[in-house]
């Protein structure tokens, strides 16, 4: 991962970060492009226990999370995390194209899922978006996710969890599930006020029990409490 040419948005609000990978190198490179763009490194750890105990010392903002390190991989770390600091959002930074780490990540709860070889524009742009509060997917990882949640959606039909929800959440959950995921784009399709969708969101992931929006999309589609291809569409 190289620096491009990524500038900061004027709302650009620095984050908090740790990083977690058994690679020293590529934890140097990494630290030097965020704190270049801005950001503070609050932790480096060599393997997954060191990633969660920096974790609850630190309470960074963000965690980037390698999957292959020793004594605890990154799956485990995250899962340890997201259990005892909700507020702590881990998004994992890997080489592997392995579709079944990708599932294993968002069920443990990770924000996001990054491939090492992105290009930087694009990582500073996934790190911004999930600051606030956004899934950190590309299009290709966020539709192989969607794919594979969505294969037993037709099993099941609205569940409990899923009947918890108003009908101005379950709205807003439709247009996460078509793929609008930005609260600014939310608001903007609902007439509302980005608070305000803040507000559904968080309601939604209490609801269901889930810890990210990326969670939420596939667990919709999984128990067939919103069906692919929906009214959560784009919109003109």
């Amino acid at each position: 991962m190289t620096s491009t040419r990524y500038t900061l948005p004027l709302y650009f609000a620095s984050v908090r970060i740790l990083i977690a990978d058994d690679h020293s190198l590529f934890r140097d490179g990494l630290r030097s492009l965020l704190v270049a763009q801005g950001h503070e490194v609050v932790g480096e750890a060599r393997n997954g226990r060191e990633a969660v105990l920096l974790a609850h010392e630190q309470h960074p903002d963000l965690v980037l999370m390698d999957l292959s390190m020793p004594e605890l991989d990154g799956i485990g770390a995250t899962r340890a995390i997201v259990a005892d600091l909700p507020n702590v959002k881990v998004i994992i930074l890997t080489a592997s194209h392995e579709e079944v780490n990708l599932f294993d990540a968002i069920k443990a709860g990770a924000q996001g899922y990054l491939l090492k070889n992105l290009e930087a524009d694009d990582f500073f742009a996934m790190l911004e978006g999930a600051s606030r509060g956004e899934p950190a997917l590309t299009p290709a990882l966020a539709g192989k996710l969607l794919n594979e949640f969505a294969r037993p959606a037709a099993e099941t039909q609205h569940q409990e969890h899923g009947q918890e929800l108003t009908a101005r959440e379950r709205e807003v959950l439709e247009l996460m599930v078509g793929g609008i995921t930005s609260n600014r784009t939310l608001a903007k399709h609902l007439g509302v006020s980005e608070n305000t969708i803040k507000f559904h969101v968080r309601n939604i992931l209490e609801k269901l029990r889930l810890h990210s929006r990326a969670q939420v999309v596939g667990y919709a589609l999984r128990k067939g409490i919103v069906e692919p291809g929906g009214s959560g569409g784009e919109r003109p």
